[in-house]
């Protein structure tokens, strides 16, 4: 299908969105309310004052935020329960014909270990040359490395893949002179030379790993539904050991299902890309998800550090649909294994997210890819909303306890004085109102998973899985106050004009000693001493709200240190607690992963020279630029969004302007 022509969404299908958003929103909306005039009776009893209505409004954003996840894991939960759900793409289609696309699968990667990456590489290109379908696959590492040791090490690895799997002409490598636009330049590139050659492009992470089975599902979607753009699948966290990663691995693996299911039920053809483990198609991609420059500098302006929901939204304003794949195989990534480098990679999407606030502008976008870009930036966001709020009911309850309660107000008459007034029954309506939507979602999973005899063993049985839902509960309260304090000083340092860093990402089982948590952690000690020093001298009555918020700042240097440990992991692990069934039955390829790892010696780096390693370079240049790709370019060219990379007027103004179907 040429990517120029507009296919519409099937009428079919626009009644039954209409429906289940209204349905969602209503439900999200009417929750938010319910809860913020509990909220309103509460505090109005005794009168309102400027920082109480200021308390309300950030009440209702941040409740608002936490009934629109309920009602998704509500959602998600009934469609786990039923077995499924016929609208989504892979039950609308059941693909069986022969695989007509071609697919590129390519893995962007920059200064990374490049054991690591050479045996995730392995185990992918194992698992599709094991499909009867295996010639419609081509693989492609896409490297921006700048550490010239790295690069050798990785064309040492890609030679040796390719000599050990006869793929000469299948597997390729490219390494680029500058890493123009990071990974959002690299795919660009990509597209740029050689996407004219397949239809399809799988974009995986240097951590990714999927198997042949799932791509070849994915492929033969597209191919199935070609109004269809992007398909994202589900990304599990695996692989990691440290107790950190062990408790987002088992969060991740017990709700993650679930709420992909709610967001899929709601979201249906306009969902949204995560940026890997997604399959795009690549004519509707290079023709409408070119990125512009932001105007102005960064951090704000420049450069998309998120390409991703952008991407997302372009391809729907092309009239392409984007699908979320809620399946639970096939599909993981992992996760920095402690909390200093798992902020340090929140840093950067923190910066990307809220660039999206402008992209807002942008004429054309659907409108439920403005709320997805809205509700990307509030991810961040809603970090200094939370520790507004809590900085402000301190202050309230502060000025209470100095000045006392006011019997007679000023300007009132009458000899009755104005007696306190106390909500009781208001305020457990609502502490229970707000428990059921924090905590349900979690119930809801733990219910869907006891119910399923395979998913229950897979996680250590039904009372350890509730055990390990009781241990990831309370770490989760006490590494909470330390992310909100991060995540508010990422907001602030953007808004105040600091851009990120841009550096490899660490992958590894990393402990962190006491001088990094020191150093890391060191204000959000001195917040959290000064915090409940101020509540313990002028209110100790309110000194038990704040406990776990004081308590996960002072103690969060041994927190910070204590998860990142592999010991108290592998304690857990021995009491068959925090199990997840990628542990305990792993799958062939996670499996394949790990004999990879521990057996795997790297290809030794070549020690040449300047000159040499040049000459060894052009002398392998046809070995990693496929002989059919400049014949399928000329007949099919792709252009990506030339210019797209050109700061200017003229190219705010073509992003800016009015989209129209051709």
């Amino acid at each position: 299908m040429d990517a120029r022509i507009v296919t519409p969404r099937g009428d079919w299908l626009r009644p039954q969105a209409r429906r289940r958003r209204t349905v969602f929103f209503s439900l999200t909306v009417l929750t938010a309310i319910v809860a913020t005039t509990m909220m309103w009776d509460i505090l109005a009893a005794n009168g309102l004052n400027a920082l109480d209505r200021a308390g309300l409004v950030l009440f209702f954003i941040l409740f608002l935020w936490l009934a629109s996840s309920f009602w998704t894991a509500v959602a998600g939960f009934a469609v786990r329960w039923r077995g499924g759900d016929r609208a989504q793409i892979a039950e609308r289609w059941r693909a069986v014909a022969p695989l007509r696309g071609r697919t590129a699968v390519i893995m962007p990667i920059y200064n990374e270990d490049t054991t690591r990456v050479a045996a995730g590489l392995e185990v992918i290109w194992s698992s599709l040359q094991a499909l009867a379908e295996q010639s419609a696959f081509d693989l492609f590492i896409l490297s921006d490395t700048r550490k010239r040791d790295i690069g050798l090490a990785e064309e040492a690895a890609w030679r040796d893949l390719v000599t050990r799997h006869n793929a000469r002409g299948r597997i390729f490598y490219r390494r680029r002179p500058e890493n123009i636009a990071r990974k959002a330049g690299n795919i660009a590139d990509f597209v740029n030379h050689w996407g004219g050659a397949y239809d399809y492009a799988v974009v995986l992470d240097a951590d990714s790993i999927m198997s042949g089975v799932t791509i070849l599902e994915m492929a033969r979607l597209m191919d199935a539904n070609p109004r269809t753009g992007i398909i994202q699948a589900l990304p599990l966290p695996a692989g990691r050991d440290t107790l950190f990663a062990r408790l987002i691995q088992f969060a991740a693996r017990l709700s993650s299902p679930m709420l992909s299911s709610g967001l899929a039920y709601w979201q249906l053809g306009e969902s949204n890309y995560w940026g890997h483990n997604a399959i795009i198609r690549l004519k509707a991609f290079a023709a409408h998800c070119g990125l512009p420059h932001l105007p102005g500098s960064a951090p704000l302006g420049g450069e998309i550090l998120s390409h991703d929901f952008v991407e997302a939204a372009f391809m729907r304003r092309a009239g392409y649909e984007v699908w979320l794949l809620p399946i639970e195989h096939g599909s993981w990534e992992e996760i920095p294994s402690n909390v200093v480098d798992y902020a340090a990679r929140d840093r950067r999407w923190a910066q990307g997210n809220i660039q999206h606030l402008g992209l807002l502008p942008a004429r054309g976008l659907y409108w439920l890819n403005r709320i997805h870009l809205i509700g990307g930036v509030l991810s961040y966001l809603a970090s200094p909303l939370w520790l507004l709020m809590l900085l402000l009911s301190s202050t309230v309850v502060i000025l209470q306890a100095i000045h006392g309660h006011q019997y007679f107000l000023p300007g009132q008459h009458g000899l009755f004085p104005n007696w306190p007034h106390y909500r009781d029954g208001e305020i457990a309506a609502l502490l229970s109102l707000t428990a059921v939507a924090l905590f349900g979602p979690k119930i809801l999973a733990v219910v869907l998973t006891v119910r399923d005899p395979k998913l229950r063993r897979g996680f250590g049985g039904a009372s350890r899985v509730c055990w390990s839902l009781l241990i990831e509960q309370l770490f989760s309260v006490l590494l909470a106050p330390a992310m909100m304090l991060f995540h508010t000083a990422f907001v602030v340092s953007t808004l105040a004009g600091k851009p990120v860093s841009w550096h490899a990402q660490e992958r590894g089982d990393r402990g962190i000693g006491f001088l990094e948590a020191l150093r890391r952690h060191a204000w959000h000690v001195l917040i959290g001493l000064t915090w409940g020093a101020l509540i313990l001298r002028f209110a100790p009555h309110y000194i038990g709200w704040l406990l776990p918020v004081i308590i996960g700042m002072v103690l969060s240097v041994p927190i910070t240190m204590f998860t990142s440990r592999i010991a108290p992991a592998y304690w857990l692990r021995r009491h068959r607690l925090l199990l997840t069934p990628e542990e305990t039955d792993p799958p062939a390829e996670l499996r394949a992963l790990q004999t990879c790892l521990i057996h795997h010696t790297p290809p030794a780096r070549p020690a040449l020279g300047e000159a040499a390693a040049a000459r060894e370079l052009l002398r392998d240049l046809e070995h990693r630029v496929p002989a059919h790709v400049p014949l399928a370019m000329k007949a099919q060219p792709l252009h990506y969004v030339a210019g797209a990379h050109r700061a200017g007027d003229a190219q705010r103004r073509r992003w800016l302007t009015p989209w129209r179907k051709s």
